[in-house]
């Protein structure tokens, strides 16, 4: 029954085919923007798009009208002061990862995120160093400036020290990645990323987890390891850790043991906690501090030759323009960081957006990134992006705006001016710990693995594709790899849909594939296919093969058979030996009928069957004179669902068309149901029809071409019994009744279904 207080409704309506819809319902005329009418409208400026544009470009505009000093501004404090502590902590932990002097971490901790601070659209995620976007970085340091041997030969390295060279390579590639940003932002492409599915960037972040663990087990076991980029990288480090672990620092060892228990631990009490805490433990800059008083009280660096972080610079350095020669070397390299640094930045800040209820905007934010990254290259930072666990305490801290992002950077750029040199007895060992225990969210994601397989087989065979060739070949082409996977197996799906048969399900007007239910009802005669995907050049052939396979029959060989055995029908009526009676063709012969030589061509046996010079058609499924055979047809109507098709192009309209005459000449009857009218506009506008495809064959609904195949072919409805019926009224009386439906096919009491 159906539930009491339903609404009611009343269906009541005639048979519709395109046609006769469009001739009953007057359409609205809707006039369609030319590509030159989007050029004007996007050149064109008044007053009110330049005010949007403005605030558009500067959305701390926006956001800053409506602050609430008395409500945020306490929680942006608190929030900015536990991000600064992090983002120091995390700018020299993660600039070991790009092989540079760990005191620029706290440059790139600095200057990017004063620029978001004005550009960017959301107003929880913490721009700062990523290490993916650093090991990324790093691989390109070490391969123009190894550790070992010389430089590459590259105009400006001259006079200038391993360090300086490196940071020149960092600087530039960053301002090089910007200039990508900042020009993909501006033609709006901010899309791009969407192609980034979270399978792949979740394999990807997987694979420079591992890279990262590896390259920071040289500072926790106290190595001392070459850098090495390029394809099988992580193996020979691996193979030089392996040979040289048994001079391992046992002090270094000891305390990154230590560092990385005591972290976890307050970590996952943290997370237990989290709502009985007003703040995180920020265990990582306690025990950092901790350290580098232990380290400077006992003399670590002389006692036992551990390696600390040492002299930091007071200040910052005066502004410097990148080296164009190493531009022509990274650019390769550059646009996989300019997409995985917004690709990750841009998906946390969805999710923050999402959470705290806001939008925000994927141009605006390659905009923001761009210029960032490009004002801190030009203060020899790197590349910026957001990471994760950063951006996790500034919002659990209680950050409603990007206040407390500015807060962080003020607490940076104090460090950096006064206070740095407490932090020049920090072993290194204890920064790679904390990036090394960072790594547990990236690294759990192989849990993902077993539900993937379960849930979707193409999406994980993408993630451990991605995966493997990001380990093996190295972050930028494993990128590549994965991204080139990921769209082949989207091509797959839809080059290779799952089609099906449909049947109607018994006394409802809806239809389902035929494999999954019991109670249907396939009229005899009638085929309803259905292929869930568009139909493009690149599976058009499966759809025609799909369908002949559902059909039985092959209609193109069906009608070449069909005209050479008219043609030989033909051949012996003007012999005599085949005469034309009421009750149909007489052998005159007593014997075999010798078969003649065909002389058609191809073209002639693929035209419609001609019936001209016989007295009458001919019934191609009874038996045939003269020991003639052709394929069976025991299909009348085929029915087309393109309710999920979306689109068409050229040659699946070319290719559509002569599958629709070749059916249509072997006389069956072709309808299309539910055709967008996209595509029906699109095939009147390519003369899509002529005098055996015509437009009448569409139908606004699959029950509608149902009800008028069954209307034209009462023959296929055989002896049916009530259950069997086709709904053709549906009436709701009340909430408290039953659904009735009332079948036109004959007078009597309604079939009655309960719901």
């Amino acid at each position: 029954m159906m539930r009491t207080g339903a609404r009611q409704y009343v269906v009541a309506r005639p048979l519709y085919s395109e046609d006769s819809f469009n001739e009953k319902h007057n359409k609205v005329y809707r006039h369609r923007k030319t590509m030159l009418d989007h050029v004007r409208q996007y050149f064109s400026c008044d007053a009110k798009r330049a005010k949007n544009a403005a605030l558009s470009l500067l959305p701390v505009i926006g956001w800053m009208k409506i602050y609430k000093v008395k409500e945020w501004l306490l929680s942006d404090v608190v929030s900015g002061i536990s991000t600064g502590l992090v983002a120091v902590l995390q700018g020299l932990a993660y600039c070991l990862l790009a092989s540079l002097p760990p005191w620029y971490g706290l440059f790139a901790a600095f200057f990017p995120v004063v620029i978001y601070f004005f550009l960017g659209t959301s107003r929880h995620i913490s721009v700062g160093p990523f290490p993916v976007l650093c090991l990324m970085i790093g691989s390109v340091v070490t391969r123009l400036v190894p550790d070992e041997g010389p430089a590459a030969n590259i105009t400006g390295f001259e006079g200038l020290t391993r360090d300086e060279q490196r940071v020149l390579v960092a600087s530039s590639i960053t301002f090089l990645a910007g200039i990508m940003q900042l020009a993909m932002g501006l033609l709006q492409v901010g899309f791009v990323v969407m192609y980034l599915s979270d399978t792949l960037v979740s394999g990807f972040t997987t694979a420079a987890a591992i890279h990262i663990l590896v390259s920071q087990l040289k500072f926790v076991l106290g190595l001392q390891v070459p850098g090495i980029s390029g394809p099988l990288s992580l193996i020979y480090t691996l193979e030089i850790i392996f040979n040289q672990i048994t001079s391992s620092n046992v002090c270094d060892v000891v305390i990154s043991l230590i560092i990385m228990v005591v972290v976890f631990i307050v970590k996952e009490l943290n997370d237990r906690f989290k709502s009985k805490l007003p703040v995180p433990i920020p265990i990582e800059v306690i025990m950092t501090v901790i350290a580098c008083g232990v380290s400077y009280a006992f003399d670590f660096k002389t006692r036992y030759g551990i390696e600390v972080v040492g002299q930091i610079p007071k200040g910052y350095e005066p502004p410097v323009a990148p080296n164009l020669h190493i531009f022509q070397e990274t650019a390769v390299e550059a646009f996989p960081m300019a997409i995985v640094g917004f690709a990750v930045a841009f998906s946390v800040a969805k999710v923050y957006s999402i959470k705290h209820d806001y939008t925000i905007d994927g141009n605006q934010e390659l905009i923001a990134f761009g210029v960032s990254n490009i004002f801190g290259a030009s203060f020899k930072a790197f590349a910026a992006s957001t990471a994760l666990s950063r951006s996790a305490v500034q919002e659990s801290t209680g950050g409603k705006t990007q206040v407390a992002g500015l807060l962080s950077a003020i607490i940076v750029m104090i460090v950096t001016l006064a206070v740095g040199f407490l932090l020049e007895p920090l072993p290194k060992s204890v920064l790679g710990a904390v990036v090394i225990i960072n790594l547990k969210g990236m690294l759990m994601q192989f849990g993902e693995i077993p539900y993937l397989w379960r849930r979707d087989k193409p999406d994980c065979v993408v993630w451990v594709v991605t995966c493997i060739a990001a380990i093996l070949l190295g972050l930028d082409l494993g990128l590549g790899v994965g991204l080139g996977v990921e769209l082949i197996s989207v091509v797959l799906r839809v080059q290779f849909p799952r089609c099906s048969l449909l049947a109607n399900i018994r006394g409802t007007d809806i239809y389902k594939d035929r494999k999954d239910y019991t109670s249907i009802y396939e009229p005899e005669g009638v085929k309803i296919f259905r292929m869930p995907s568009p139909i493009f050049f690149a599976n058009m052939d499966f759809f025609r093969n799909k369908l002949v396979e559902a059909l039985g029959f092959n209609p193109l060989r069906v009608l070449k058979k069909r005209n050479k055995a008219l043609n030989r029908i033909k051949k012996l009526l003007k012999k005599g030996d085949l005469q034309w009676t009421a009750t149909g063709f007489l052998n005159t012969t007593n014997g075999y009928v010798k078969e003649p030589e065909d002389d058609s061509g191809t073209e002639e046996l693929e035209q419609p069957v001609d019936y001209r010079e016989l007295p009458a058609r001919i019934d191609w499924n009874a038996r045939l004179p003269a020991n003639i055979v052709v394929p069976p047809v025991d299909v009348h109507s085929l029915v087309l669902d393109f309710a999920a098709v979306s689109f068409l192009d050229i040659t699946a309209l070319k290719g559509l068309k002569t599958l629709l005459k070749e059916l249509i000449r072997v006389e069956v009857e072709v309808y299309i149901v539910a055709c967008d009218q996209y595509i029906l506009e699109k095939l009147h506008s390519c003369c899509f029809f002529d005098d055996e495809v015509q437009p009448s064959m569409f139908f606004l609904t699959l029950h509608d071409a149902m009800l008028h195949i069954l209307e034209k072919h009462p023959e296929a409805t055989g002896k049916r019994s009530t259950d069997d019926k086709i709904l053709t009224t549906v009436t709701v009386h009340n909430p408290s009744s039953s659904l009735r439906i009332k079948d036109k096919n004959g007078p009597g009491p309604a079939a009655e279904t309960k719901f």
